[in-house]
This record gives C-alpha cells, structure tokens and sequence, in this order.
C-alpha cells in the first residue's frame, strides 16, 4: 500500500483510455523523449531513428529557428547564432553568466535588462525562448511518433536546480505548449528506471554527470519506494568541461589564441568533443581543426594526457559524492548499488575513480544517456492516469534549507535542508514592540545562522495586525514546497485571520560556487555560527527588557518607586546597555538581564497590582466572578 501518491488535480481518465504522456530530459548536450508504449518505456526516434537531439538551435533572419541536428551543422559557420549549452545559463543573471570563469559559445546583449538576452539574427532571445524551441520540438516529436496530443509531461532538472532554475525551466515547457505534471530530479528518474526495471532494494547512489552538470543523490529503494536521502553536485560542471580542458590544451600546444575568434573556438570545442568521445575505446587520437586561412592543424592527444587533463575536475565530483554521504548519515559500505548516469560516464576515468571511492562496480545496465528520460516517462505514465501510483513512492528534497529573519538579523529555518517534499511546514512568531501592526517576512535560503551569510529570495508584508502588547499576537507562518521544489510562503494572525502570501520565484538562480560555498560555510563556521546566534539571541532579549522597562518608567515609574529605588532601576539597567554594547559574551548579558529584572521585580508586582486596581475601580468584586 501507498504511503504517499503524487497526483494532480483533473488527472482522472476513463477504464482502458491510454493518455498520451511523456518524460524529457532537457539536456545541456542532448535532450531526449521518452514514453511508455504497451507497457514499456523507450526513447522516441526522429525519422533517421536517432533518439539524441542536439541541445542547439539556429536562428537566422530570413527562416524559422532551426533546432538539434540541423542546427549543430551550422557551428562552424555560424557559431554566434548556433546556440549550444544554453541550460547552463538557464535562471542566472547576467552579473553571474560575467563573473563565472567558465566559456559561454554565444554573446549578449549590452543592455541594461535584469534577463540576460543572447544576441541572434532573428533578434535577442532569452535562454527560455532558447529552451522553448527545444522543447517544442520534443513535443513535436512525441506527438508524431505517438499519434496523438501530450497531455502532459514530465520534464527533468539536475538536483542542485534552485527555484529560480526550476521556474525558468517551468516557463520554457509553457511556452513550448507543453503542460508539466510535474519536475522531476534526474538522479530521482534514473532510480526510477533502474529499480522498476531491475527490482533493485537498498541504499544506492546515483552519479549523474551530463554534459553541463553534475548531480550525486543516495537513495533508499525499498518494496516500490524511492527516498532521496541527500543530494550534492555542481550546476556548471560537465562533459562540456572536459571538451573546455581539451581544448585548451590544443591552443596551447598549437601557440593559438581564441578567446575574441568564436569561429575557431567552435571548431576546437568540436575538435575536442570528438577526441573526449574516441578515447572512450582508444589509446590515443588526433585532433585536426581548420583554420580560418584554409590550414589545418593537427595534434595527438593519448588517454594518459586526457586523464591528466581532466584529473580535477573528477576529483570535484568524489568530494560531492562524500558530502551526499556525510548529509545522508550514511557510510560509503552501507551504498549497495552505484548507478551511472549522463553521457559523460563514459568517460573511463569518471568510472575508475568513482568505482574505487565506492569501492564497487558501478552499474550501467541502461544506456547512460536514455536512463532519465526512460524514469521520466514512468512517472508521466503513472501521474497521466495509466497506471496505479500504488507500484510507486516517490519522495525528493530540497537541497538548501529554508526559513525566515527574525530579531537580530537570525536566521530561523522553517524547512531543513534535504527535507523531503512536497511538504508544508508551519511556525509561530510573534511582534516585537507594543501596538506593532504590521510585519516584514523576509525569506531566506542557505545554512548559516545569521541572515547576512544567506540568500534573500523575497519579501512581503502582512499589515492589519491587531495592536497588541509585545508577544500577544501569533503569526503562523507556513511554507509549502510543491513536487517541483518551488516555494509559497504564506503568513497569518490566528486571532484576526489577517494573511498575507507570496510565491517565491527569485529573480536568478544560484551558481555553482554559490551552492558550494554555502554548504561548505556552514560547515566550516558551524561554531562559530551557533556563537554568534546565541550572542545574537541575548542582545535582542535585553534590547526588549530594556525598551519594556524604559516604557515601565516614562509611564508611571516615578509615581510607584521612590528616588532611591528609581535610581537603583536605572543603574541596573545602564549597566545592562554597556554590557549589551561591549560583551561578547552571551552569559554577561544573560546575567546583566537577570539583574535588572530581579531589581525590577517589586516594581512589576507594584504595576499588576495598580492595573487591577485601576480594572476593578467602579465595580464589584461578585462582577468578575464566574
């Protein structure tokens, strides 16, 4: 039985009507699609019966966008208005796309837009007007070789996809036409395919490396169930690294420079693409690229030089896989199957080096390049009403943790990282100041303990709060995280039912080096974090004792404390500012609070007992009686 079936609403289909679903794999290199066909899942051919599409369009003035194989022949011709490897720049700012190091083989508008825009012929397009054609002929595809109209799909992302990624990934799949059941990870959909196809039980790890990214998820499969217990990677590490390495190397060797001549560099990237690709099998091969004079050079290139080449780079990728473990409160023993997904497996080394950390043979018993898009289309098929999702948990997290500032600049997590989703989480807060009636929710992402050290995704307000005394109102404030990791936040006054809401689509996505020093940080600093919250905590506890007992006072303290008693308050309570002011010490201030707050307690109970007195004047004692 089910503990748990993803579904959408509408999706319910009448005894023996098969509905037209499938699974994509939006690939930085290659994008595929997939269905499931008298009960079988399989990629879906083009004419020629290849199963890859080319993740490249080709736009010019005078024709419609020309998309995969078609548009790959015109690289070298044509290379800035052959667009390739756009899924790397999918949700980034144009600040991020500047500041990485890494070779983007189109240009951008110099403008001041926020969305970065790539030059074409045919005019600036955004990288999901880019995706969209992709996926519009994905859908084309699918629906010449099925017969018929999708009515949805389900499209993969890499794990490590933030919201903004996912949204602009959600947003291309619109404008294509194509209705998303849902997003799926692919580490996720190639444990799909593997365990229904294999029976598969156990912890296993999945290692996806693509053509641009990299993702590690450990999973535990058990009885039709599929837990991701941690995932890992890096948005922008890939195959198409390896061809950059490669290519570098021949500039070198060549005495070339290419970095302003697009044309050559697409020509050595291709070069160097083909060369990654034979020394799969061979020892050795030769990279030959034309120049633009009409020469041609050429240089051999042995897998000893390639595997010294890409050492690093691999090396990046063990050090995920070992996070993902720590994360998942896991040994490297306890992994019982490595599953490699993603073209760039091929790679002998990238199985070497993973086998030997794992210390097992890794597990390729599905064309690495069709295992996502063959786990994509299986859930397609289940959330299109095909099949019974009773055969099948699927459970994701979330990659970073989310949560709210409060007081002090802390941040308070509502929705721990590696969470599993969808999900819904709930948490109360309440005012700060006396007659407070309205409130900032800022939302955050990242691990650290003080706001400054995470992400700001939005904010909103939530006005109309009764105005109550500090601490008497209760705002609960809920997160939901839906099946394609995309967040609304939503904040009410139980008393009043006053809500306010927001849906999370942060303006760019993070990069790789972001994510990485992120968890990395919170590791590093976890320490000195809890310190410094704690510090935190204690300076905005005395600021409150403060502003509470300076209130006290303007209010009727020289009316209910002699001279000598006001004077011994106020003393009590200078001494708690300096000390909140200077110390660093979290147990100083704690104690200068305690002091004054246990010199204040005659005057307190001389306060509570004059508010009674002052309630109950005019009345009589049998009025308050129940």
């Amino acid at each position: 039985m089910a503990l748990l079936q993803i579904s959408e609403p509408g999706m319910s289909t009448a005894p023996h009507e098969h509905r037209l679903a499938v699974g994509i794999d939006l690939g930085t290199t290659n994008s595929l699609v997939a269905s499931v066909r008298s009960g079988v899942a399989e990629v879906l051919v083009d004419e020629s019966g290849t199963a890859l599409l080319p993740s490249v369009v080709h736009y010019s003035s005078d024709r419609d966008p020309q998309v995969g194989a078609q548009a790959l022949e015109h690289t070298a011709a044509d290379p800035l208005n052959t667009i390739a490897s756009i899924k790397r720049v999918m949700g980034r700012s144009r600040q991020e796309i500047d500041s990485a190091s890494e070779y983007v083989p189109f240009q951008f508008e110099q403008d001041n837009a926020n969305v970065p825009r790539v030059k074409t012929a045919a005019g600036p397009r955004t990288a999901v007007e880019i995706s969209a054609e992709i996926l519009a002929a994905l859908k084309a595809r699918a629906e010449q070789s099925l017969g018929g109209d999708l009515v949805g799909a389900v499209i993969t992302v890499p794990a490590y996809f933030d919201d903004s990624q996912r949204q602009a990934t959600k947003d291309a799949a619109t404008l294509a036409g194509v209705n998303v059941f849902r997003l799926l990870n692919e580490p996720t959909a190639a444990a799909i395919a593997y365990g229904l196809d294999q029976g598969a039980e156990g912890v296993i790890a999945v290692f996806d490396l693509g053509g641009g990214t990299f993702d590690i998820s450990i999973l535990r499969l058990r009885k039709g169930v599929f837990e991701v217990l941690a995932t890992g990677g890096d948005s922008a590490l890939g195959g198409d690294d390896f061809d950059q390495a490669i290519a570098q190397w021949w500039l070198q060797q060549s005495g070339l420079q290419a970095a302003s001549d697009h044309q050559l560099m697409r020509s050595v990237l291709t070069a160097a693409r083909q060369a990654k690709e034979a020394l799969t099998a061979a020892d050795q091969t030769t990279m030959q690229v034309a120049l633009p004079d009409g020469d041609s050079v050429k240089q051999v290139l042995s897998r000893e030089q390639f595997d010294g080449l890409i050492k690093g780079l691999v090396k990046k990728t063990t050090v995920a896989c070992r996070r993902a473990l720590r994360d998942a409160g896991i040994e490297k023993s306890d992994v019982t199957e490595v599953v490699m997904v993603g073209g760039s497996t091929r790679v002998p080394l990238v199985r070497k080096d993973v086998e030997t950390f794992f210390g097992r043979s890794a597990h390729t018993g599905i064309d690495p390049d069709q295992v996502v898009a063959i786990g994509a289309a299986i859930q397609a098929d289940i959330l299109a009403g095909n099949k019974s999702g009773d055969e099948m948990l699927l459970l994701d997290v979330i990659p970073l943790s989310l949560g709210i500032e409060t007081m002090g600049g802390l941040m308070e997590k509502i929705i721990d990282r590696n969470s599993t989703i969808p999900l819904a989480r709930a948490q109360e807060f309440t005012t700060y100041k006396d007659g407070q009636s309205a409130m900032r929710i800022h939302v955050l992402q990242g691990e650290r303990e003080l706001v400054s050290d995470c992400r700001s995704l939005a904010t909103f307000d939530l006005t109309g709060l009764p105005p109550l005394v500090a601490g008497a109102a209760k705002i609960r404030v809920t997160f939901q995280v839906d099946a394609d990791g995309l967040l609304n936040v939503g904040a009410q006054e139980v008393n009043t039912g006053v809500a306010a809401s927001i849906e999370v689509k942060p303006s760019y996505g993070l990069t790789d080096k972001e994510i990485e020093t992120m968890l990395q940080d919170s590791m590093a600093h976890a320490k000195d974090d809890m310190e410094a919250r704690s510090l935190r905590e204690q300076q905005v506890e005395a600021d409150r004792v403060v502003e509470a007992i300076n209130a006290a006072l303007e209010k009727d303290g020289r009316q209910l404390l002699n001279a000598a008693e006001l004077a011994q308050i106020t003393t009590s309570r200078d001494q708690l500012i300096d000390v909140r002011n200077q110390a660093g010490d979290p147990d100083q201030i704690k104690s200068a609070i305690k002091q004054l707050e246990t010199i204040s307690e005659e005057y307190v109970a001389r306060r509570m007992n004059a508010s009674v007195r002052s309630m109950m004047q005019g009345h009589k004692v049998e009025e308050f009686q129940p």
